[in-house]
Protein backbone atom coordinates (compact mmCIF):
# COMPACT_ATOMS: atom_id res chain seq x y z
CA UNK A 1 0.00 0.00 0.00
CA UNK A 2 1.49 3.43 -0.81
CA UNK A 3 1.66 6.58 1.29
CA UNK A 4 -1.07 7.81 -0.90
CA UNK A 5 -3.55 5.39 -0.44
CA UNK A 6 -2.33 5.02 3.34
CA UNK A 7 -3.15 8.74 3.79
CA UNK A 8 -6.67 8.16 2.21
CA UNK A 9 -7.34 5.28 4.39
CA UNK A 10 -7.02 7.12 7.12
CA UNK A 11 -8.40 10.33 6.07
CA UNK A 12 -11.51 8.14 5.65
CA UNK A 13 -11.43 6.23 8.55
CA UNK A 14 -11.13 9.86 10.59
CA UNK A 15 -14.08 11.15 8.62
CA UNK A 16 -16.15 8.07 9.30
CA UNK A 17 -15.84 8.04 12.89
CA UNK A 18 -16.11 11.54 13.16
CA UNK A 19 -19.42 11.66 10.99
CA UNK A 20 -20.67 8.46 13.85
CA UNK A 21 -19.14 10.35 17.29
CA UNK A 22 -21.35 13.21 15.77
CA UNK A 23 -24.20 11.61 15.09
CA UNK A 24 -24.51 9.33 18.43
CA UNK A 25 -23.49 12.42 20.38
CA UNK A 26 -26.24 14.90 19.03
CA UNK A 27 -28.67 11.57 19.75
CA UNK A 28 -27.20 10.83 22.81
CA UNK A 29 -27.01 14.06 24.43
CA UNK A 30 -30.17 15.20 26.68
CA UNK A 31 -29.69 11.41 28.13
CA UNK A 32 -26.09 12.57 29.24
CA UNK A 33 -27.25 15.53 31.06
CA UNK A 34 -29.83 13.43 32.68
CA UNK A 35 -27.37 11.11 33.91
CA UNK A 36 -25.05 13.70 34.68
CA UNK A 37 -27.42 16.05 36.61
CA UNK A 38 -29.69 13.30 38.54
CA UNK A 39 -26.25 11.38 39.65
CA UNK A 40 -24.24 14.40 40.70
CA UNK A 41 -26.93 14.98 43.12
CA UNK A 42 -27.83 11.58 44.18
CA UNK A 43 -23.70 11.39 44.76
CA UNK A 44 -25.10 13.15 47.96
CA UNK A 45 -28.11 11.74 48.88
CA UNK A 46 -27.53 10.84 52.71
CA UNK A 47 -26.59 14.92 52.94
CA UNK A 48 -29.19 16.19 51.57
CA UNK A 49 -31.72 14.39 53.09
CA UNK A 50 -29.82 14.86 56.58
CA UNK A 51 -30.02 18.41 56.62
CA UNK A 52 -33.69 18.72 54.67
CA UNK A 53 -35.36 16.22 57.30
CA UNK A 54 -33.26 16.79 60.12
CA UNK A 55 -36.09 17.17 63.00
CA UNK A 56 -36.90 13.92 61.71
CA UNK A 57 -33.42 12.02 61.27
CA UNK A 58 -31.70 13.23 64.54
CA UNK A 59 -32.52 12.70 68.06
CA UNK A 60 -30.65 13.84 71.48
CA UNK A 61 -28.52 11.27 72.69
CA UNK A 62 -29.65 9.94 76.16
CA UNK A 63 -29.90 6.85 78.40
CA UNK A 64 -31.01 3.36 77.16
CA UNK A 65 -32.90 2.91 73.98
CA UNK A 66 -36.37 1.07 73.73
CA UNK A 67 -37.26 -2.28 72.68
CA UNK A 68 -38.09 -2.44 69.21
CA UNK A 69 -41.41 -3.72 69.22
CA UNK A 70 -42.28 -0.52 71.58
CA UNK A 71 -41.30 2.05 68.84
CA UNK A 72 -43.01 -0.20 66.10
CA UNK A 73 -46.00 -0.09 68.46
CA UNK A 74 -45.72 3.37 69.48
CA UNK A 75 -45.24 4.87 65.59
CA UNK A 76 -48.50 2.40 64.67
CA UNK A 77 -50.81 4.40 67.43
CA UNK A 78 -49.84 7.04 65.57
CA UNK A 79 -50.54 5.50 62.09
CA UNK A 80 -52.37 2.91 61.79
CA UNK A 81 -51.57 0.27 59.50
CA UNK A 82 -49.36 -3.02 58.71
CA UNK A 83 -45.90 -2.58 59.85
CA UNK A 84 -43.66 -3.69 56.98
CA UNK A 85 -39.85 -3.02 58.05
CA UNK A 86 -38.46 -1.84 61.31
CA UNK A 87 -34.95 0.30 60.86
CA UNK A 88 -32.77 0.65 64.28
CA UNK A 89 -31.18 3.89 64.28
CA UNK A 90 -27.83 3.59 62.78
CA UNK A 91 -26.26 6.00 65.50
CA UNK A 92 -26.86 6.80 68.61
CA UNK A 93 -28.00 10.54 67.59
CA UNK A 94 -30.78 8.78 65.09
CA UNK A 95 -33.82 8.15 64.98
CA UNK A 96 -35.44 4.44 64.67
CA UNK A 97 -37.40 4.02 61.40
CA UNK A 98 -40.93 2.01 61.14
CA UNK A 99 -42.32 1.71 57.45
CA UNK A 100 -45.85 1.12 57.66
CA UNK A 101 -48.80 0.22 54.83
CA UNK A 102 -51.74 2.67 55.51
CA UNK A 103 -55.26 1.07 55.10
CA UNK A 104 -55.44 2.65 51.64
CA UNK A 105 -52.45 1.17 50.47
CA UNK A 106 -50.11 4.27 50.89
CA UNK A 107 -47.02 3.14 52.52
CA UNK A 108 -44.91 5.52 54.62
CA UNK A 109 -41.88 6.11 57.38
CA UNK A 110 -42.52 6.74 60.49
CA UNK A 111 -39.50 8.61 62.33
CA UNK A 112 -39.77 7.98 66.10
CA UNK A 113 -37.52 8.65 69.12
CA UNK A 114 -35.96 5.55 70.32
CA UNK A 115 -35.31 7.13 73.86
CA UNK A 116 -38.64 8.25 74.66
CA UNK A 117 -41.01 6.43 71.66
CA UNK A 118 -42.20 9.89 70.59
CA UNK A 119 -43.60 10.12 67.22
CA UNK A 120 -41.73 12.81 65.28
CA UNK A 121 -43.29 13.04 61.84
CA UNK A 122 -43.83 10.90 58.42
CA UNK A 123 -42.33 10.92 55.21
CA UNK A 124 -43.75 9.04 52.16
CA UNK A 125 -41.60 5.74 51.92
CA UNK A 126 -38.87 6.47 49.37
CA UNK A 127 -37.35 3.07 49.54
CA UNK A 128 -33.26 3.53 49.36
CA UNK A 129 -33.41 6.85 47.79
CA UNK A 130 -34.81 8.15 52.05
CA UNK A 131 -37.24 11.19 50.84
CA UNK A 132 -39.75 11.77 48.00
CA UNK A 133 -37.54 14.46 46.89
CA UNK A 134 -34.17 12.25 46.22
CA UNK A 135 -36.97 9.21 44.65
CA UNK A 136 -37.56 11.47 42.25
CA UNK A 137 -34.00 12.07 41.48
CA UNK A 138 -33.22 8.62 41.30
CA UNK A 139 -36.36 7.76 39.09
CA UNK A 140 -34.83 10.54 36.75
CA UNK A 141 -31.80 9.05 36.53
CA UNK A 142 -32.98 5.87 35.48
CA UNK A 143 -36.26 7.25 33.31
CA UNK A 144 -38.15 4.41 35.12
CA UNK A 145 -40.59 6.83 34.77
CA UNK A 146 -40.86 6.54 31.28
CA UNK A 147 -41.20 2.69 32.11
CA UNK A 148 -39.31 0.29 30.54
CA UNK A 149 -39.03 2.01 27.31
CA UNK A 150 -36.99 5.27 29.56
CA UNK A 151 -34.90 2.35 31.32
CA UNK A 152 -33.72 0.97 27.54
CA UNK A 153 -33.22 4.68 26.42
CA UNK A 154 -31.01 5.00 29.31
CA UNK A 155 -29.00 2.06 28.24
CA UNK A 156 -28.60 2.71 25.02
CA UNK A 157 -27.07 6.05 26.07
CA UNK A 158 -24.71 4.24 28.64
CA UNK A 159 -23.24 2.29 25.43
CA UNK A 160 -22.61 4.97 23.35
CA UNK A 161 -20.85 6.87 26.16
CA UNK A 162 -18.34 4.35 25.91
CA UNK A 163 -18.06 4.53 22.44
CA UNK A 164 -18.12 8.11 22.38
CA UNK A 165 -15.11 8.47 24.57
CA UNK A 166 -12.88 5.90 22.05
CA UNK A 167 -14.10 7.51 18.98
CA UNK A 168 -12.93 10.67 20.73
CA UNK A 169 -9.59 9.68 22.23
CA UNK A 170 -9.14 8.94 18.37
CA UNK A 171 -10.40 12.29 17.41
CA UNK A 172 -8.15 14.13 19.67
CA UNK A 173 -5.17 12.23 18.33
CA UNK A 174 -2.87 15.62 17.10
CA UNK A 175 -1.77 13.95 14.08
CA UNK A 176 0.74 17.37 13.57
CA UNK A 177 -2.48 20.08 14.10
CA UNK A 178 -0.30 22.14 16.28
CA UNK A 179 -3.11 25.11 16.74
CA UNK A 180 -5.63 22.62 18.52
CA UNK A 181 -5.77 22.20 22.42
CA UNK A 182 -4.28 18.73 22.95
CA UNK A 183 -4.17 18.94 27.15
CA UNK A 184 -4.48 22.48 27.76
CA UNK A 185 -7.67 25.49 25.98
CA UNK A 186 -5.38 27.22 22.86
CA UNK A 187 -7.94 29.05 21.58
CA UNK A 188 -9.31 32.20 22.58
CA UNK A 189 -12.95 32.34 21.47
CA UNK A 190 -15.44 31.22 18.81
CA UNK A 191 -16.00 27.39 17.97
CA UNK A 192 -13.08 26.72 18.32
CA UNK A 193 -12.29 27.52 22.12
CA UNK A 194 -15.34 25.01 22.49
CA UNK A 195 -13.51 22.53 20.44
CA UNK A 196 -10.87 22.35 22.92
CA UNK A 197 -12.86 22.87 25.65
CA UNK A 198 -14.69 19.92 24.59
CA UNK A 199 -11.37 17.61 23.49
CA UNK A 200 -9.17 18.62 26.60
CA UNK A 201 -12.31 18.01 29.10
CA UNK A 202 -12.30 14.69 27.60
CA UNK A 203 -9.40 13.32 27.60
CA UNK A 204 -8.85 13.80 31.26
CA UNK A 205 -12.27 13.16 32.68
CA UNK A 206 -12.59 10.04 29.90
CA UNK A 207 -11.49 7.22 32.05
CA UNK A 208 -14.31 8.13 34.78
CA UNK A 209 -16.97 8.25 32.48
CA UNK A 210 -16.38 4.71 30.96
CA UNK A 211 -16.34 3.56 34.28
CA UNK A 212 -19.59 5.18 35.48
CA UNK A 213 -21.44 4.25 32.57
CA UNK A 214 -19.96 0.66 32.76
CA UNK A 215 -20.88 0.37 36.46
CA UNK A 216 -24.28 1.81 36.07
CA UNK A 217 -24.75 -0.68 33.14
CA UNK A 218 -25.68 -3.80 35.95
CA UNK A 219 -28.86 -1.94 36.54
CA UNK A 220 -30.22 -2.30 33.12
CA UNK A 221 -32.70 -4.48 31.44
CA UNK A 222 -30.98 -6.37 28.64
CA UNK A 223 -27.17 -5.86 29.08
CA UNK A 224 -27.82 -6.24 33.02
CA UNK A 225 -29.56 -9.26 32.39
CA UNK A 226 -27.12 -11.04 30.12
CA UNK A 227 -24.36 -9.76 32.46
CA UNK A 228 -26.19 -11.29 35.45
CA UNK A 229 -26.84 -14.42 33.56
CA UNK A 230 -23.53 -15.00 32.37
CA UNK A 231 -22.31 -14.79 35.70
CA UNK A 232 -24.34 -17.17 37.06
CA UNK A 233 -23.89 -19.60 34.52
CA UNK A 234 -20.07 -19.30 34.74
CA UNK A 235 -19.93 -19.98 38.81
CA UNK A 236 -19.11 -15.98 39.68
CA UNK A 237 -22.16 -14.27 40.59
CA UNK A 238 -24.12 -15.93 42.96
CA UNK A 239 -23.17 -19.55 43.84
CA UNK A 240 -25.36 -22.77 43.60
CA UNK A 241 -26.22 -24.23 47.03
CA UNK A 242 -27.32 -21.78 49.56
CA UNK A 243 -30.81 -23.13 48.79
CA UNK A 244 -30.29 -26.76 48.44
CA UNK A 245 -31.93 -27.71 51.94
CA UNK A 246 -34.44 -24.70 52.42
CA UNK A 247 -38.04 -24.39 50.77
CA UNK A 248 -38.12 -21.16 47.87
CA UNK A 249 -40.80 -18.75 47.53
CA UNK A 250 -42.02 -17.29 44.28
CA UNK A 251 -40.93 -13.56 45.59
CA UNK A 252 -37.19 -12.39 44.08
CA UNK A 253 -34.93 -10.41 46.89
CA UNK A 254 -35.55 -6.82 45.53
CA UNK A 255 -39.31 -6.74 46.10
CA UNK A 256 -38.72 -7.43 50.06
CA UNK A 257 -36.15 -5.03 50.94
CA UNK A 258 -34.97 -1.40 49.82
CA UNK A 259 -31.25 -2.16 49.18
CA UNK A 260 -29.82 -6.10 49.05
CA UNK A 261 -26.63 -6.41 46.85
CA UNK A 262 -26.85 -6.47 43.13
CA UNK A 263 -26.17 -10.05 42.20
CA UNK A 264 -28.77 -10.91 45.23
CA UNK A 265 -31.56 -9.08 43.95
CA UNK A 266 -33.22 -11.24 41.85
CA UNK A 267 -32.78 -14.18 44.23
CA UNK A 268 -35.88 -15.45 45.19
CA UNK A 269 -36.07 -15.37 49.31
CA UNK A 270 -36.58 -18.07 51.29
CA UNK A 271 -39.86 -19.45 52.77
CA UNK A 272 -40.66 -20.57 56.39
CA UNK A 273 -41.86 -24.28 56.71
CA UNK A 274 -44.88 -24.82 57.74
CA UNK A 275 -44.82 -26.05 61.48
CA UNK A 276 -45.90 -29.37 62.48
CA UNK A 277 -48.74 -29.18 64.97
CA UNK A 278 -47.79 -29.38 68.57
CA UNK A 279 -44.00 -29.12 67.54
CA UNK A 280 -43.34 -25.61 66.80
CA UNK A 281 -42.74 -23.50 69.75
CA UNK A 282 -39.56 -21.85 69.10
CA UNK A 283 -37.30 -19.28 71.17
CA UNK A 284 -39.36 -16.68 68.49
CA UNK A 285 -42.99 -17.78 69.04
CA UNK A 286 -44.79 -20.38 70.50
CA UNK A 287 -48.08 -18.98 68.78
CA UNK A 288 -47.25 -19.34 64.83
CA UNK A 289 -50.45 -19.69 63.54
CA UNK A 290 -51.12 -16.27 64.74
CA UNK A 291 -48.24 -14.40 63.18
CA UNK A 292 -49.58 -14.52 59.98
CA UNK A 293 -48.88 -10.69 58.99
CA UNK A 294 -46.36 -7.99 59.72
CA UNK A 295 -48.56 -6.68 62.69
CA UNK A 296 -48.81 -10.00 64.33
CA UNK A 297 -45.21 -10.67 64.24
CA UNK A 298 -44.36 -7.83 66.25
CA UNK A 299 -43.38 -9.58 69.33
CA UNK A 300 -40.90 -11.44 67.73
CA UNK A 301 -39.15 -8.68 66.41
CA UNK A 302 -37.34 -8.33 69.32
CA UNK A 303 -36.22 -11.91 69.05
CA UNK A 304 -34.77 -11.05 65.60
CA UNK A 305 -32.84 -8.05 66.07
CA UNK A 306 -30.83 -9.84 69.09
CA UNK A 307 -30.00 -12.68 66.60
CA UNK A 308 -28.89 -10.63 63.19
CA UNK A 309 -26.85 -8.40 65.73
CA UNK A 310 -25.34 -11.53 67.92
CA UNK A 311 -24.70 -12.60 64.02
CA UNK A 312 -22.18 -9.49 63.66
CA UNK A 313 -24.72 -7.30 61.08
CA UNK A 314 -23.15 -3.89 61.25
CA UNK A 315 -25.77 -0.56 62.29
CA UNK A 316 -27.38 0.73 59.68
CA UNK A 317 -29.47 -2.27 58.43
CA UNK A 318 -33.27 -2.88 57.88
CA UNK A 319 -35.71 -5.89 58.83
CA UNK A 320 -38.41 -6.33 56.80
CA UNK A 321 -41.39 -8.38 58.78
CA UNK A 322 -43.07 -11.66 57.01
CA UNK A 323 -46.30 -10.70 55.13
CA UNK A 324 -47.49 -14.07 54.95
CA UNK A 325 -47.57 -17.49 56.91
CA UNK A 326 -44.84 -18.57 54.69
CA UNK A 327 -42.93 -15.62 54.94
CA UNK A 328 -39.65 -15.11 56.48
CA UNK A 329 -37.84 -11.91 58.38
CA UNK A 330 -35.13 -10.88 56.27
CA UNK A 331 -32.29 -8.80 57.73
CA UNK A 332 -30.17 -6.43 55.46
CA UNK A 333 -27.55 -4.24 55.27
CA UNK A 334 -25.51 -1.99 52.39
CA UNK A 335 -23.32 -0.20 54.36
CA UNK A 336 -20.44 2.73 52.86
CA UNK A 337 -17.77 0.08 53.19
CA UNK A 338 -19.24 -3.44 51.03
CA UNK A 339 -17.42 -5.60 52.69
CA UNK A 340 -19.73 -5.37 55.58
CA UNK A 341 -23.26 -6.10 52.99
CA UNK A 342 -25.20 -8.61 54.20
CA UNK A 343 -28.42 -10.48 53.67
CA UNK A 344 -29.76 -12.44 56.69
CA UNK A 345 -33.29 -14.34 55.87
CA UNK A 346 -34.78 -16.12 59.13
CA UNK A 347 -37.80 -18.21 59.64
CA UNK A 348 -40.64 -16.40 60.69
CA UNK A 349 -41.25 -19.51 63.58
CA UNK A 350 -38.45 -20.58 64.94
CA UNK A 351 -35.70 -17.78 64.21
CA UNK A 352 -33.34 -20.24 62.54
CA UNK A 353 -30.79 -18.74 60.28
CA UNK A 354 -32.59 -19.84 56.63
CA UNK A 355 -29.92 -17.90 54.45
CA UNK A 356 -26.84 -15.68 55.52
CA UNK A 357 -24.49 -14.58 53.02
CA UNK A 358 -22.42 -11.45 52.55
CA UNK A 359 -19.76 -10.07 50.04
CA UNK A 360 -17.31 -13.00 50.48
CA UNK A 361 -19.79 -15.76 49.73
CA UNK A 362 -20.42 -14.24 45.99
CA UNK A 363 -18.92 -14.96 42.81
CA UNK A 364 -15.42 -12.91 41.31
CA UNK A 365 -17.63 -11.28 38.92
CA UNK A 366 -20.48 -10.78 41.36
CA UNK A 367 -17.81 -9.01 44.14
CA UNK A 368 -16.76 -6.68 41.11
CA UNK A 369 -20.38 -5.63 40.46
CA UNK A 370 -20.92 -5.13 44.06
CA UNK A 371 -17.60 -2.84 43.98
CA UNK A 372 -18.14 -1.18 41.20
CA UNK A 373 -21.69 -0.03 42.11
CA UNK A 374 -20.65 1.06 45.16
CA UNK A 375 -17.99 3.42 43.94
CA UNK A 376 -20.46 4.68 41.15
CA UNK A 377 -23.15 5.66 44.46
CA UNK A 378 -19.77 7.60 45.44
CA UNK A 379 -20.15 5.23 48.58
CA UNK A 380 -16.40 3.25 48.96
CA UNK A 381 -14.53 6.51 49.67
CA UNK A 382 -16.70 8.55 51.64
CA UNK A 383 -16.12 12.22 50.46
CA UNK A 384 -13.05 11.75 48.10
CA UNK A 385 -15.18 9.25 46.20
CA UNK A 386 -18.20 12.00 45.77
CA UNK A 387 -15.95 14.56 44.77
CA UNK A 388 -14.45 13.04 42.03
CA UNK A 389 -17.53 11.86 40.81
CA UNK A 390 -18.91 15.06 40.79
CA UNK A 391 -16.48 16.60 38.83
CA UNK A 392 -17.03 13.69 36.01
CA UNK A 393 -20.74 14.74 36.24
CA UNK A 394 -19.79 18.25 35.53
CA UNK A 395 -17.61 17.61 32.88
CA UNK A 396 -20.15 15.42 31.39
CA UNK A 397 -22.38 18.10 31.34
CA UNK A 398 -19.52 20.64 30.19
CA UNK A 399 -19.19 17.92 27.20
CA UNK A 400 -22.77 18.56 26.51
CA UNK A 401 -22.47 21.86 26.42
CA UNK A 402 -19.63 22.28 24.35
CA UNK A 403 -20.66 19.74 22.05
CA UNK A 404 -24.02 21.61 21.47
CA UNK A 405 -22.40 24.78 21.18
CA UNK A 406 -20.01 23.53 17.97
CA UNK A 407 -23.02 21.70 16.69
CA UNK A 408 -24.66 25.48 16.78
CA UNK A 409 -21.42 27.34 15.35
CA UNK A 410 -20.65 24.99 12.16
CA UNK A 411 -24.87 23.70 11.20
CA UNK A 412 -25.40 25.79 7.98
CA UNK A 413 -29.10 28.04 8.09
CA UNK A 414 -31.96 25.52 7.77
CA UNK A 415 -29.98 22.42 8.36
CA UNK A 416 -28.63 19.91 10.90
CA UNK A 417 -25.18 20.14 10.05
CA UNK A 418 -24.14 16.64 9.39
CA UNK A 419 -21.10 16.04 8.53
CA UNK A 420 -21.36 14.84 4.60
CA UNK A 421 -21.36 10.96 3.95
CA UNK A 422 -18.20 10.13 1.72
CA UNK A 423 -19.75 9.65 -2.06
CA UNK A 424 -18.48 6.26 -2.68
CA UNK A 425 -20.35 5.23 0.20
CA UNK A 426 -17.33 3.03 1.53
CA UNK A 427 -16.81 1.96 5.00
CA UNK A 428 -13.72 1.50 6.83
CA UNK A 429 -13.23 -2.38 7.60
CA UNK A 430 -11.48 -1.03 10.79
CA UNK A 431 -14.73 1.03 11.38
CA UNK A 432 -17.21 -2.07 10.46
CA UNK A 433 -15.61 -4.15 12.81
CA UNK A 434 -15.56 -1.84 15.87
CA UNK A 435 -19.26 -1.47 15.01
CA UNK A 436 -19.93 -5.01 15.20
CA UNK A 437 -18.31 -5.27 18.06
CA UNK A 438 -20.06 -2.84 19.77
CA UNK A 439 -23.55 -3.96 18.58
CA UNK A 440 -23.22 -7.45 20.18
CA UNK A 441 -21.31 -6.12 23.39
CA UNK A 442 -24.13 -3.76 23.76
CA UNK A 443 -27.09 -5.14 22.03
CA UNK A 444 -29.54 -1.70 22.26
CA UNK A 445 -26.28 0.21 20.70
CA UNK A 446 -26.23 -2.47 17.87
CA UNK A 447 -29.53 -2.15 17.52
CA UNK A 448 -29.94 1.85 17.73
CA UNK A 449 -27.05 1.93 14.94
CA UNK A 450 -28.58 -0.05 12.47
CA UNK A 451 -31.96 2.25 12.65
CA UNK A 452 -29.57 5.18 12.34
CA UNK A 453 -28.21 3.25 9.31
CA UNK A 454 -31.70 2.56 7.81
CA UNK A 455 -32.28 6.30 8.34
CA UNK A 456 -29.02 7.19 6.75
CA UNK A 457 -29.87 5.01 3.95
CA UNK A 458 -33.52 6.26 3.60
CA UNK A 459 -32.39 9.99 3.33
CA UNK A 460 -29.97 8.79 0.95
CA UNK A 461 -31.93 7.21 -1.63
CA UNK A 462 -34.74 9.76 -1.64
CA UNK A 463 -32.37 12.07 -2.28
CA UNK A 464 -31.21 10.46 -5.33
CA UNK A 465 -34.97 10.03 -6.76
CA UNK A 466 -35.01 13.62 -5.82
CA UNK A 467 -32.78 14.64 -7.69
CA UNK A 468 -31.56 12.10 -10.22
CA UNK A 469 -29.13 14.71 -12.38
CA UNK A 470 -26.78 14.64 -9.10
CA UNK A 471 -26.53 11.23 -9.30
CA UNK A 472 -22.69 10.50 -10.35
CA UNK A 473 -23.70 7.52 -12.05
CA UNK A 474 -25.63 9.12 -14.40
Amino acid sequence: MTDTTQRAAGAALYRAVWRWHFIGGLIVLPFVLILAVTGGIYLFKDEINNAAHRDLRFVEVRSDTLPASHIAAEALAAHPGTVKAYSPPPAPDRSAEVDILSPEGLRNTVYVDPYDGRVLGTLWDAGAAGSPALYVVRKLHSLEYVGWFGNRLIEAAAGWMVLLVFSGIYLWLPRGRKSVGILRIKASRGRPWWRDLHAVTGIYTGAFIVFLAMTGLPWSGVWGGKFYEAAYALGLGMPDGYWSNTPLSTVPTQEVVDRAPWIMERQPIPASPAPDAGTHAGHLADAPEAATDGNAALPLLDGVIGTVEDLGLVPGYAVTLPAEPTGVFTASVYPDDITYERVIHLDRYTGAVLYDAGLDDLGTLGRWAEWGISVHMGQEWGLLNQIVLLLACVAMVLMCVSAAAMWWKRRPAGALGVPAVPTDWRIPRTLLVMAIAAGIFFPLVGLSMLFLLAVELAVHFTGRRRHPAQDPAR
